[in-house]
């Protein structure tokens, strides 16, 4: 998601775009780039959505090299009326969604390094462009996201931003879907990752427990490791009926003083899919 405290850099516009510099990407940059591509193409198509396969195709992002962000954007805008705007990294709360509400999607234009590759903590180009973008060529997905942003900028006017950052954290970035009577990744934090793409769907040790609006908003996640818990959305036009219908601004105030559940926390009313072991979290002694 984002961070409200930074400031926003000197050579930044005012809504914190600023350019991506494609020419400044060095034979390296674009070499791990195509790394990172060959290695998720060749183990995703079994594993993630096929409409995020479709995206690759419709933005011609098979091509090698980081793609130019006005040549995908021209793209995009094609299908679903979206664009990809460049920003220096992590952007404020109200940017960010003010951005989605607009059907633009902020990306950061660096690079992982070699010693980066499977972990870092700040999004790149590959988990913003690859990880995000493909599934934006969808139309349904494309109008759930700029759901979320508008949804976004009321949230902030209520206090609301931590309930709303869940949604998104178990929905756009670590969200799995039924399709074809089993499992699928949709979440760019998966489908970006070559470690949790493998671990979201097959391993035995995280919870994977049916989509709640409510469960989920209360619901707190873990930004240094693999998933304790992912949530199944049942297809995009739920999530999309969900967003769009809801007011939230009672569940806001009914989740106001109640408290949180833990990461790893199974409820008696949870639709389970799968009772995790927690092993991996336990083995790396990872808090709840």
């Amino acid at each position: 998601m984002t961070d409200a405290h930074i400031m926003r850099p000197d050579d930044a516009a005012t809504d914190w775009t600023i350019d991506q510099a494609w020419d400044s990407y060095s034979p390296q940059d674009h070499a791990m780039w195509d790394h990172l591509f060959a290695r998720q193409a060749k183990m995703l198509p079994d594993r993630v959505v096929p409409e995020f396969i479709d995206g690759l195709d419709i933005l011609r992002m098979t091509r090698p090299g980081i793609p130019n962000f006005e040549e995908l954007s021209e793209r995009l805008m094609k299908a679903t009326g979206w664009q990809v705007v460049a920003v220096p990294g992590l952007v404020p709360d109200h940017v960010f969604f003010e951005h989605l509400a607009n059907r633009r999607f902020v990306a950061g234009r660096f690079i992982r390094t070699p010693e980066q590759i499977d972990y870092l903590q700040e999004p790149d180009v590959f988990h913003d462009v690859f990880g995000h973008v493909p599934l934006l060529a969808h139309p349904v997905f494309a109008d759930y996201m700029q759901a979320y942003g508008r949804g976004g900028l009321r949230a902030d006017g209520l206090g609301a931003i931590e309930r709303l950052a869940r949604l998104y954290w178990y929905t756009v970035e670590f969200g799995l879907i039924r399709q074809d009577g089993g499992l699928k990744l949709y979440g760019a934090g998966i489908v970006s990752s070559h470690g949790e793409s493998l671990f979201a769907l097959d391993d035995p040790s995280p919870n994977r427990i049916g989509f709640d609006l409510r469960r989920v908003m209360r619901t707190r996640y873990r930004i240094d490791d693999y998933q304790q818990t992912y949530f199944i959305i049942d297809s995009f036009e739920d999530l999309l009926r969900q967003t769009v219908e809801t007011d939230f601004a009672p569940i806001y105030a009914q989740l106001a003083d109640a408290p949180d559940f833990d990461i790893d926390t199974i409820l008696p009313d949870d639709r389970v899919h799968h009772r995790g072991t927690q092993a991996y979290a336990r083995s790396k002694a990872l808090p709840a």
